[in-house]
Order: structure tokens, then sequence, then C-alpha cells
């Protein structure tokens, strides 16, 4: 019977590849869908973002379609805003998104449409909205900040001899630094991760491994191949499926945990806010893991790309560390060397301007994906067929001459400056936090948290990154990871 099962499988995983097959020899005459399919752009892009990019640029519509994956690519703004808000009902994330990253994100906010995502968002508005939610984490990063992460710096730094400094990755330190942190608002555990000579804890090694097998599914130029290996537990879907056992044993560890503990300082986590509201273990745990995705990624990925950029651009460095020096000063003209405090964080306009720049060239999430509930046509006057991908792209939006000028390409704080004082953009032009409906409700949180790092350490230390002169390269996933991470050589002030 199983020699029966194993060979129906087989034959049926061979139909559906000869389908594919078949199929991308259709729609596979353009030079596109070949160039994706022989992976042909790597020859002159680093990341299949920076080929879509150049696409999208060659476009006159800033649109392009890509056959094989049956996904139109935008970066019109008029089509962004189409999607996002004035058609907002026709473009879910659909079931295919939520088939996808379902065995990552569940009913999660992030995956999921309706009724769910409202209750969600609403709950999670209501509390990071909060003053005493906003003060709370600010507490916890700035703990963070000052007790951990300027202590590991210091301890690889060098004041003395530049040339015997030890290097660090900082992409490693970031992503350690914001587990802990969001482990710490969301959940009120502290797993510890921001100490190198510890392995990253079995969480975020698991959660790493099912945030990049999960986003690898789409990918695919077909779903029947991922799922089916899913059905025979084969290769990325068996490690798939391991790593995704231990995330679920342990936001259960944690759910529970929150349960029974009785003590009278924990009612301030988001958890066990959510708790009081959901008594269901799966769904906690799938809106557990969503946070855990919105609040450590992002983040992390921000910071990296930032101190990248920073130490290719000492004069916006000179410039901030002027404006934080101004900022900072005591009243009686001396330096203020303690913490730093939310009400300095929102003087800082220069600061802003220059996170917002960073997010502008390297966005933690580089595209967001909808699929058509009904037939439709865009500003720009694509057709879309109901059930087509359609995907928004927030990194080749921010290199578009039409919307930031010829400059697009080179990193210029001042841009977002109006006599001194930072002014924001059209978020339909702007689509790092996305738009409309699904602006990200963590936005503010999230920036205090990167200006809180940023400005703590830039302050203290000198980040030269070794590989400042090489563009970077991308690892597949549902956020901007370096491939090679970002080795730094640090050095105190």
């Amino acid at each position: 019977m199983e020699e029966f099962l194993f060979a129906f499988t087989f034959s049926f995983i061979l139909l559906s590849l000869a389908m594919v097959v078949a199929r991308s020899r259709r729609w596979c005459n353009c030079q596109i869908c070949c160039t994706y399919l022989t992976s042909g752009w790597a020859g002159e892009h680093a990341n299949l973002c920076d080929w879509f990019t150049h696409l999208i640029i060659q476009s006159p519509t800033r649109t392009v379609h890509i056959h094989v994956l049956d996904n139109i690519i935008t970066a019109n703004k008029k089509n962004v805003k189409h999607m996002l808000k004035t058609r907002f009902e026709n473009y879910p994330k659909g079931k295919p998104f939520s088939s996808i990253l379902g065995d990552l994100l569940g009913r999660g906010i992030f995956n999921v449409d309706g009724e769910r995502w409202l209750f969600q968002r609403k709950l999670a508005s209501l509390e990071l909205g909060s003053v005493s939610v906003r003060s709370y984490a600010f507490g916890i990063i700035n703990h963070e900040t000052k007790e951990r992460l300027l202590p590991l710096l210091d301890s690889v730094s060098d004041n003395d001899d530049f040339s015997s400094s030890k290097s660090i990755e900082l992409q490693d330190v970031f992503r350690r630094f914001s587990f802990d942190s969001i482990c710490k608002i969301s959940f009120g555990i502290d797993p510890g991760c921001l100490k190198l000579s510890l392995p990253m804890s079995a969480f975020a090694t698991a959660f790493d491994t099912a945030t990049t097998l999960s986003a690898a599914r789409a990918t695919s130029v077909s779903p029947m191949i991922w799922k089916m290996k899913r059905l025979l537990n084969l290769g990325s879907e068996r490690e798939l499926r391991k790593a995704l056992t231990l995330v679920n044993v342990l936001a259960e560890e944690v759910i529970q945990h929150r349960r029974l503990d009785t003590s009278s300082d924990k009612s301030q986590d988001l958890l066990t806010r959510f708790i009081d509201s959901v008594g269901d273990n799966k769904y906690l745990r799938d809106i557990v893991v969503s946070f855990l995705l919105a609040g450590r990624d992002t983040v992390a990925s921000t910071l990296t790309s930032f101190f990248y950029l920073l130490s290719r651009h000492p004069e916006v460095e000179a410039e901030m560390l002027a404006e934080i020096d101004r900022v900072m000063e005591d009243d009686d003209g001396s330096s203020n060397n303690g913490e730093v405090s939310w009400g300095k964080l929102r003087e800082m306009q220069y600061v802003h301007a220059a996170i917002h720049e960073s997010m502008r060239l390297y966005p933690a999430v580089q595209h967001d994906s909808k699929f058509a509930a009904e037939d439709d046509v865009l500003p720009d006057g694509t057709f879309v067929r109901k059930g087509t991908r359609v995907t928004f792209h927030p990194y080749a939006m921010g290199r578009l001459t039409e919307a930031w000028g010829n400059d697009c390409m080179e990193f210029r704080p001042q841009r977002w400056l109006t006599n001194g004082v930072f002014t924001p953009e059209d978020p339909f032009k702007y689509t790092v936090f996305n738009a409309s409906h699904r602006i990200c409700i963590g936005k503010e949180l999230a920036v205090m948290e990167t200006k809180t790092v940023i400005v703590s350490v830039v302050r203290k230390f000198t980040v030269d990154v070794i590989t400042k002169d090489q563009p970077l390269s991308f690892s597949p996933g549902l956020t901007a990871t370096l491939r090679d991470g970002l080795h730094a050589n640090i050095t105190r002030r």
C-alpha cells in the first residue's frame, strides 16, 4: 500500500512539473520571463529587487508583468493608491498569500483579511497608541541599549590603534538586540540573545529558518511544487516543518507562562493585554509570531542598512553629531552623557530625516503583494485578471527620478527637511510603512527604537563598515537580510 501511495505521489509530482513547464513555455517567449527562469539577471544585478527596479524604470508606466509568476509589479504611485485605498476591498492578501505563509503566520495580522484582520488591528492600535505602552517600550529599549548594546560594542572597540580593533558582524548584533527587545516588550521574557559568547536562542534560530523557507515558497513558478514537497515531507519543506515545530512549542510555553504568571509587573507587556481578549491559544500563537516578525526583522534590517550608508557618508555623520551634541547639551553648556530621553529624540530633526532617507533607499520590506478579488484596471491602464498577484515595490519606488529627482540614488537626508524641520512625504509615494488602511501601526515605536540605537551608538563610536565600497547583497526572505552580514570595525570616540 505504501509503495502504491509513493508511486502515485511521485507520478503526480511529475505531472504537476510537466504542467508547469508547459505553461512556462507558453508564457516565456518574452525576454523577461526567460531571464527570470534562467536567472539571467544575476550577471548584471546583485539582487532580484535590483533587476525588478531596472525593469520598472524602463517601463513607461512603471509597471511590469512577470508572466511565469502571474505577478504584476508596480512602482506607479497612482496604482499603489488604487490598490491600498481606492479599491482596497479588491486587493486583499488573498488565499494564495495566506497559503504561502499560513504555516508560519497562521491567522496573524499580516496573513489575514476581513474581520480577523480588523480585530487584531483595532486591539493592537489601541495598545500601541497608549502612552503607557510607549513609555514601557521606550524604557526597555533604553535599558537594552545602555546596558547591553553599548557595552558589547565597547568590548570590541579600540581607542588607540584603529588597525588592531576587532571587527564585529553588525547585522547579527542588531538581530539579537531587536529580538531581546521585542520579546521583552511583547511577551515579558528575556531570551538574552545579546551575548555574543552564546548562540542565538533556539526560538530565534528556528524563527529565522521558518521565515526564510516560508518566503522561498513565493519564488516558485507553481505552488504545486512546494505543496507536494510539504505533503511528502521533503527537502526545504521538511526543514521548515522542523523549525515550525520548535517555534510552536516555544510560543505555547510563552503563552502558558504568561497565563499562569500572577506577578504584579506583568500587565504591561503586549501579550498579557492580548490574553485578556483572546482565549484561543492557537490564535495567540499566531499573534505572537506576527509581533515577533514585525518587531525584530524590520528594525534589525533598518539599523544594518543605516550604518552601511553612514559609513559611506562621513558628511552625514558629522551633521548628525553636530545636531546630537546641540540637542543633548545641558542648560549650563556641558555635554549630557546620560540616557537619551524621548523628548530629546523628538528634537533631532536631521537624525529623523537620515533614518527616513536610509529607509527610502533600503526599505526593510522591499515589496508587498495582494491578490485581485475581481477583474480590474489599474490607473495606468494595466488590466488585472481576477486572482492575479499584484505587487507594489517600495525598493523600486525609492529609486524613481520623477519622484525623488536626478539624485535619487544619493543618500541626502536634507531632502526631507524644510527650514530644518522634518517634512513627511505622501505615503503613496513613500510606502516603507505601507499606506492607508494597512499602514504600519507600530511605525512610531519602530522609528523610536531605531533612533534610540542610532543616536546612542553614534555619540560614542565610529562605525567603519569593512565592505562599505561594495553593493549590498540580499538573501531571499520576508524582510531585507544581507547575505553575508555587515562586518565593521568599532572605534570609541
